[in-house]
């Protein structure tokens, strides 16, 4: 298990380049990720925004929360702009226009912006090798538009295009892996994260700087308005969503994985699952299934990282 207290950031904590006064929701798991991942940035950076959630909480017209240089991009193209962001840094450096040292480049998209309309335009930014870290906010559906299912809401969970009823158990599909999916493009760093672990969260960010090449990040973001769940449990949620092995914290780095966070024992899932009213309509026999597979996906990580280790 890592210990988390031996981790400084880099910054002191009165750094604040996503500014306070924004209108995200109370309980927002998106706002604190996006807060954490600017601390660790620090100023010298550029970032882009797919449509979603953070861009119309951050930029009501004529207010903006961001401290730092930001473009509000389309819902599909955040992976193609962030890559022409940093091929035009590149050539600026080249001519003499910038001063020749790194600025970051930083892109935020919505799961639905990232593992579904999205995917295309990501593959191709980390297939071509751009120096960029993008990071997809996962609040488990499309929660800007309504609450509508994505590729990455959990099976089982009841969304407005996924409705829980007689014949239907919410979402039917499980939940893609996209994690896995940008690891398979061999880039040097792809890792998880949630804002519920700060400092490992900071940490990742500054990591995924660090790096040569394309780096991707999966945050986990709580949403209590697209959940049902309480506010105040946002940070709680998170934890546990690790301590049962629905979001565990682990780290590719150049294809060796390391689990960041190792529970001495997995929490029951209906203890996780029972905060959220979007999977209320779940028996125990319908969490059983998906129980299982959660552990069997654990039990995975945890031996391909012992295998990692010792090699």
């Amino acid at each position: 298990m890592q210990d988390f207290t031996v981790y400084v950031p880099n910054l002191a904590p009165k750094d604040e380049e996503f500014k306070p006064g924004h209108r995200a929701c109370q309980g927002c798991g998106l706002a604190l990720a996006v807060r954490l991942a600017l601390k660790a940035s620090g100023k010298d950076v550029v970032v882009a925004t797919a449509t979603g959630c953070l861009e119309i909480i951050s930029t009501p017209l004529p207010y903006t929360a961001w401290g730092v240089p930001w473009i509000h991009v389309c819902f599909e193209n955040t992976g193609a702009t962030a890559s022409g962001m940093e091929a035009a840094l590149k050539v600026l450096r080249r001519k003499g226009r910038i001063p020749d040292r790194k600025v970051k480049v930083l892109a935020f998209a919505g799961d639905g912006g990232t593992v579904d309309i999205g995917l295309q335009a990501l593959s191709g930014a980390l297939e071509r090798g751009h120096d960029l870290t993008y990071m997809c906010l996962d609040n488990e559906a499309y929660m800007n538009t309504g609450v509508q299912r994505s590729g990455s809401t959990p099976y089982g969970a009841s969304t407005t295009t996924s409705p829980a009823g007689t014949r239907s158990i919410g979402q039917h599909t499980w939940k893609k892996n996209m994690p896995a999916i940008a690891a398979a493009h061999d880039i040097p760093y792809v890792a998880t994260c949630n804002p519920s672990y700060p400092y490992d969260f900071m940490k990742k960010v500054e990591r995924s700087f660090e790096m040569e090449g394309p780096a991707y990040l999966h945050a986990y973001s709580a949403c209590p308005t697209g959940w049902h769940s309480a506010t105040e449990l946002s940070i709680h949620i998170g934890r546990m969503a690790v301590q049962t092995g629905v979001h565990p914290l682990y780290e590719i780095t150049n294809g060796k994985l390391t689990l960041n966070e190792v529970p001495e024992k997995l929490q029951p899932l209906k203890e996780y699952m029972k905060l959220q009213p979007r999977f209320r309509h779940l028996t125990d026999d319908d969490i059983a299934p998906i129980e299982e597979r959660v552990h069997r996906e654990w039990e995975s990580l945890k031996a391909r990282a012992a295998a990692d280790a010792g090699a």
